[in-house]
């Protein structure tokens, strides 16, 4: 089948675009997926890189940007974010603790929807802060069930074991304590898309003088219960 719209620098723009999709790559990866020569790879992955459809990991490689999240939003085709908002709003009802949603972008892991506690002291997370995929209950899910490529490229800088994401997949949600940031606490659990693959975490934080040194005592059943709530609507095909 010929994909070819006739507009030769789009047509080669989205094979990057394509390319990328299934992950972070350096130029000569990019090269060897799309074919394109390596000139016309590069100049094309930073121009996308110029609009923010391309961007750079902390290794220098290419991954998706955030324009695309961005336009996906405004033409309001992200059905996670319109399911996700409400059951972030119960979730932080129910613990009385800030309710994340986060996405993997490359090698950061990017706040893409929050409720946060009305009163008292606050973990916040602005939506579009970018935080590492190295430490925290979030990066923790997002990396458990990577394929094992993935996962053993991002443990290498953890503060987190294979041992670690073994038994966050055994229970089905992760905790951490003072790993990203000292004092605070959280617990995570995957949301799943199509053929159940974890295309986010929802989660909760705060200060570990709330939560304790064992979150997911207190959160676990709650945390894991709205990620089931948010990925039963995605297969339903219908927001909450």
């Amino acid at each position: 089948m010929d994909n070819s719209s006739g507009v030769g620098v789009l047509d080669k723009a989205v094979l990057v675009l394509d390319a990328l999709e299934s992950g972070p790559m350096s130029l000569a990866q990019l090269v060897t997926a799309t074919s394109l020569a390596r000139p016309t790879a590069h100049r094309l992955a930073v121009a996308l890189e110029h609009h923010r459809v391309v961007s750079r990991d902390t290794q220098g490689r290419f991954v998706l940007g955030p324009r695309l999240s961005e336009l996906a939003a405004a033409a309001g085709e992200d059905r996670l974010l319109a399911i996700a908002a409400p059951v972030l709003t119960q979730l932080r009802d129910l613990t009385g603790e800030s309710a994340q949603l986060y996405r993997r972008q490359g090698d950061a892991r990017v706040c893409v929807a929050a409720a946060e506690r009305a009163s008292g002291l606050r973990d916040t997370v602005p939506v579009g802060s970018a935080l590492p995929m190295s430490a925290g209950s979030a990066a923790q899910v997002l990396l458990a069930w990577e394929d094992p490529e993935r996962m053993h490229r991002g443990l290498r800088n953890a503060r987190f074991t294979a041992a670690a994401l073994a038994q966050v997949r055994r229970r089905g949600w992760a905790q951490s304590v003072g790993e990203r940031e000292q004092g605070v606490a959280s617990v995570s659990a995957p949301v799943r898309g199509p053929g159940k693959r974890t295309i986010a975490a929802v989660s909760v934080s705060g200060p570990i003088e709330r939560l304790s040194r064992s979150p997911g005592r207190l959160h676990a059943a709650a945390v894991m219960a709205a990620g089931e709530r948010i990925s039963d609507s995605l297969r339903r095909g219908s927001p909450m």
